[in-house]
């Protein structure tokens, strides 16, 4: 954590909640790569700006960013959270429901493409949608998204930057070709309105246009 997110963070506080999922992250040791505190805390905001009712979230890890969305719901309102991990939705349905959100939280355990597939076979659509899954396919998450999502939604992906990686030229690796393929369509498509922020690893956000 560098010097202006540890202000950030001592600015909001300490949140019990979240520091209960990512202390059982540690404990289970899986991977300590869930979103920072403030940006939770943008995704609550998000969440409730769109006035979001059915929330898509593509990587459920432990739970973090799940409590997060779902703090941000409207009235009634519920994410569906993919994860590949049977262990890793286990993990992060015990920390969602020790938020007291258990009822707000659906995970979908499997190959997330499947899951898409089966989502828009369900006629699902959504007006909040979170990418933070296996970068390389960031591409796919990103038209898939587009496919279920409502005019007016809002898709919001993590770690659009890669530590910088995807703007140093001739950087090697599938996941920096992938991103670098999701920013440009990210911020070139015209279905969308769409920006790139630089802060904690890059978030994108893009707002779904009525087409």
């Amino acid at each position: 954590m560098n010097d202006i997110e540890a202000y950030v963070s001592r600015l909001l506080g300490t949140d019990p909640d979240l520091e209960r999922a990512m202390e059982g992250i540690r404990e289970a040791d899986m991977p300590e790569v869930s979103v920072a505190p403030g940006y939770g805390r943008l995704l609550t905001i998000l969440a409730m700006a769109a006035g979001a009712r059915d929330a898509l979230e593509i990587g459920a890890l432990g739970g973090v960013s799940a409590i997060c969305i779902a703090r941000g719901l409207a009235p009634g309102g519920a994410l569906i959270s993919l994860e590949l991990k049977p262990e890793y939705a286990a993990i992060a349905r015990s920390h969602v429901e020790a938020a007291g959100l258990g009822d707000r939280v659906r995970f979908m355990v499997g190959d997330a493409l499947e899951s898409l597939g089966k989502l828009e076979g369900e006629g699902r659509r959504f007006d909040f949608v979170f990418i933070d899954a296996d970068k390389g396919r960031y591409p796919d998450y990103l038209e898939w998204s587009i496919r279920l999502a409502r005019p007016g939604a809002l898709i919001v992906a993590d770690n659009t930057l890669l530590r910088g990686r995807v703007a140093e030229p001739g950087t090697p690796g599938p996941s920096v070709a992938a991103v670098r393929a999701f920013n440009e369509r990210l911020t070139g498509d015209p279905r969308l309105v769409a920006t790139l922020l630089p802060g904690y690893d890059g978030l994108a956000v893009a707002f779904v246009k009525e087409v």
